[in-house]
Order: C-alpha cells, then sequence, then structure tokens
C-alpha cells in the first residue's frame, strides 16, 4: 500500500512539472475529437471530475478499471444533444464473471446532421446534401485483484465518415483504482481517499481516403491544347488521436446511514490542450423503501490556459464552464435498479447542453 502511494504522489509531482514546464499547446492537431466529449449525466454532472469516482457503466470511458464495481448485468442508454445541432448517443452493457472480471460493451455515436454540398461553381449549394458521423466502439475487461486496488483495459474501433470519405484507428485505453483508508469515518476503505489515474485513445493515426478525393486536375492551367481533366487524387495527412492522461482523487467527508457527500477532483494533460483541472461534488441520499435521490454540480476547466481553444468556451461574464444535475435510482425485487440521471453543463458563448442517462440492472 505504501508503495503504491509513492507512485501516485510521484505521478502528481510529475503531472505538476509539466504543467509548469510546458507552454506550448499543440491545439487542432487531432482527430477523432469526439473521443474528448464525456459520457454520462454523473460524470458531466460532477464536472467530469470523475476518474477515481467511477464505478457504473461510464466507466468504460472515464476509467476501466472502475467497471470491476459492476456486479450485476447492467445496460445503460445516454441521450447527449450537443452544441451546433449535434447529436450524441452512448450506449454500454457490462457482465460480471465469476472468479474472472467484469467484461464490458459501449457504443458512442455522433451524428453532425445533413449539410448542404456548395462547389466554387455552385456557392448558394448544388441541391445535394452530406452526413459526417462518428463511431466508436469499446470492448473493456476489469478486474479486482484485491480489494482495494482494480485495474481495466479497454480495446476501442474508432470509425469517422464524411461523405463518401472514411478514416479508422484502433486504440487502447488503461486505468487503475486504489482505495484506502485515509480519511474514512467507517474505517472501511469504500469511505476513504479514493485514487485514480487512466489513459485514453492511445492507437493508431486517421487517415481520410475515399472518392472525395479523386478530382479532375489541370496540369498545366496556362496551356491550351492540353488535357484539362486529368484524374487525380489529394493525398490527405495522418493525424493522432486525442491522447488523454487523467489522475485524480476522491474523497467522502460525510457518511451516514442515509446519506453520503463526495468531493473529487481530477487533473487532465492531453496532447492537444493545455492541462485543466476539473472539480465536483455528489450528495446522495438514500430513501428507505424506495432507492435514492441524488444532487450533482462540479465545474470543468479550472486553471486552464484561456489563450487557446478554451477562449471559445468562455464568455466575459464565465470564467469557467459550471455543471450540475439531479439522479433518482428505484429499487425493484431485491437488489435490482433503474437509475434515472440528467445534467446540465453550460459551454460559455457556445450556449449549454443537457444530458438523459437511463440505466438498468437484471
Amino acid at each position: 500500500m505504501v508503495r503504491i502511494l509513492k507512485v501516485i504522489i510521484s505521478l502528481f509531482l510529475i503531472y505538476g512539472t509539466i504543467i509548469y514546464g510546458e507552454m506550448i499547446n499543440r491545439y487542432g492537431t487531432t482527430a477523432a475529437n469526439f473521443l474528448e466529449i464525456g459520457v454520462g449525466s454523473r460524470p458531466n454532472a460532477m464536472g467530469e471530475a470523475y476518474v477515481a469516482v467511477a464505478s457504473d457503466l461510464t466507466s468504460i470511458y472515464w476509467n476501466p478499471a472502475g467497471l470491476a464495481n459492476v456486479s450485476r448485468p447492467s445496460t445503460m442508454f445516454a441521450i447527449q444533444p450537443w452544441v451546433a445541432g449535434i447529436d450524441m448517443l452512448f450506449a454500454a452493457g457490462a457482465l460480471a464473471i465469476p472468479n474472472i472480471g467484469t467484461l464490458g460493451l459501449g457504443i458512442t455515436q455522433v451524428s453532425y446532421g445533413e449539410q448542404e454540398v456548395t462547389t466554387l461553381q455552385y456557392q448558394d449549394g448544388t441541391g445535394e446534401y452530406f452526413t459526417a458521423n462518428d463511431l466508436a466502439a469499446t470492448v473493456t475487461f476489469s478486474r479486482k485483484l484485491v480489494s482495494w486496488f482494480s485495474f481495466g483495459s479497454s480495446i476501442k474501433y474508432i470509425n469517422s465518415n464524411i461523405w463518401h470519405s472514411s478514416a479508422t484507428a484502433f486504440a487502447v485505453d488503461l486505468g487503475v483504482q486504489v482505495s484506502t483508508e485515509f480519511f474514512s469515518y467507517t474505517g472501511q476503505e469504500k469511505d476513504g481517499l479514493q485514487l485514480g489515474m487512466s489513459i485514453s485513445n492511445y492507437g493508431t493515426r486517421m487517415k481520410y481516403d475515399g472518392i472525395d478525393t479523386y478530382q479532375p486536375i489541370d496540369i498545366s492551367e496556362f496551356e491550351e491544347g492540353n488535357y484539362g481533366d486529368v484524374a487525380g487524387q489529394f493525398r490527405t495527412s495522418q493525424w493522432e488521436l486525442p491522447l488523454l492522461f487523467r489522475v485524480g482523487f476522491a474523497i467522502k467527508p460525510l457518511v451516514t446511514n442515509f446519506s453520503t457527500i463526495t468531493l473529487s477532483a481530477d487533473a487532465l494533460h492531453p496532447n492537444n490542450n493545455s492541462e485543466s483541472v476539473n472539480v465536483g461534488i455528489s450528495m446522495r441520499n438514500k430513501i428507505p423503501g424506495f432507492g435514492e435521490f441524488s444532487i450533482t454540480g462540479g465545474i470543468k476547466a479550472l486553471y486552464m490556459d484561456k489563450t487557446g481553444v478554451e477562449a471559445l468556451y468562455s464568455s466575459q461574464n464565465a470564467k469557467y464552464r459550471a455543471t450540475g444535475g439531479v439522479g433518482v435510482k428505484l429499487n425493484y425485487l431485491g437488489n435490482r435498479s433503474l437509475t434515472i440521471d440528467y445534467a446540465y453543463k453550460s459551454m460559455g458563448i457556445l450556449g449549454n447542453v443537457n444530458a438523459i442517462t437511463i440505466g438498468i440492472s437484471f
């Protein structure tokens, strides 16, 4: 336990060195950036400070190690309308295999809607329409090695499609969670300091290809009598995936038979943006014979460099992005449950977004 804590502390120190030592941010240098959109209402409502808290099906996205806490067959479906008319859906399922671990499957689908086709010759539109869609399918395995330590890994297939062109990639996610008795008022590990760390989207590069890249080319524009429509193809570049490194902790300052308060914080180091910190709070209230009711809140992107992409999300009166939400868990037939969560997230000048998640355990 002591050795593990030393490793975690060392990682925090290394992360702090990166924050203050790295000044150049690679804005706009990755593809498939939909992978950075957090899934699930509860994680979004907590300001996306969830790497140490993850214990449900959304762990497939936030921290694969958290899926080890799913002990019953479960399913989840999330509707997350995004900005600019973008629609996002997330569906997941998991099954606990005795003495082996927990196996999960998650699918994220993003639709950008229909757009009118325009060209230099027909700038008001050709009468055609094109669509753009992104898809990520993830298979996750997680296991508790001991009561206080769990690990998880995911294999991810990623596909992006724009009209007649598409690109694919494969990636892996890795994560660990550690439960300690520190700051535990009950003396139990599950109520003490929780530590979590994950690396997401470490994989191959994406390169778009398709018939849209084939275009007629005039090889000698200023010479008459030549072939003006020579078959040609645009060469597209390969782009990295948005690699994310998360490390965080969570504590429970209040634990009673009926109420539990959780405070969490995550530090993020992406490969295409500046570092940031997310903080969140959750209050769960048990209702005997019914289930439980929860209220969550948080702030996303604290201390982010405002000279970059974050400047687009900030308004003059809103420096950081506030989040919040509510949830209800209904028990039925013993340990089975139905969960409904709602989340609200402020996106500054881009507007506000909402998410609704429904989960069922069998």
